[in-house]
């Protein structure tokens, strides 16, 4: 008889008063079937992570670093 699972004891609450009562409810196999940004999210991703990768490469490059420098050298200097 330990072999069989158990049943939940009682029924599940007609309104989840408590966050985890509404966790354990929510139908997340629902939302994941027959909502588009699921399917698209992953896919997405892939194709925005390398871009944004070099991206942040050009930004960081050491003669943006230095062009970026100069600049706001310029900057100060007219200001003062």
């Amino acid at each position: 008889m330990a072999d069989k699972a158990e049943k939940p004891v009682g029924n599940p609450m007609k309104f989840p008063y408590t966050f985890s009562a509404k966790i354990a409810q929510f139908p997340m196999k629902h939302y994941i079937k027959n909502q588009w940004i699921w399917r698209y999210y992953f896919v997405a991703l892939g194709v925005c992570v390398p871009i944004f990768y070099k991206i942040s490469k050009l930004a960081n490059s050491p003669e943006n670093k230095k062009s970026w420098a100069d600049q706001k050298a310029k900057e100060a200097a007219a200001h003062h």
